[in-house]
C-alpha cells in the first residue's frame, strides 16, 4: 500500500510494508524540484534515517531497476554516451 500527499514544495509518497512478516518500517519518499530524500525509522537506533538522491541518481536508479548485471551510463541530454 502507498499514499501520495502533495504539499506546498514537495510531493510525498509513503510505501507501507503489508507483506508477510518481518514488516518493515515505512519508507517516506519526498520529492523536491532539485533532489529526493528517503526516510525510513530505525527502531534500532530510535531514529529517522535519511538519505538525498539528485534527480539524476534517482534517473540512474529507476533505469538500473530493469538491467542485468554491469556498469553502465546513460546518456546525457546532448545525446553523447550511451543510450539506455
Amino acid at each position: 500500500m502507498f499514499t501520495i500527499e502533495h504539499e506546498f514544495d514537495a510531493t510525498v509518497i509513503t510505501l507501507v510494508d503489508e507483506g508477510a512478516t518481518p514488516l518493515q518500517e515505512d519508507v517516506i519518499v519526498n520529492t523536491f524540484a532539485e533532489c529526493i530524500t528517503v526516510e525510513q525509522f530505525d527502531p534500532r537506533t530510535e531514529r529517522m534515517v535519511r538519505i538525498t538522491l539528485s534527480l539524476e541518481q534517482v534517473h540512474d536508479l529507476a533505469a538500473a531497476l530493469d538491467l542485468p548485471e554491469g556498469a553502465y551510463q546513460l546518456a546525457p541530454a546532448d545525446g553523447k554516451g550511451l543510450d539506455l
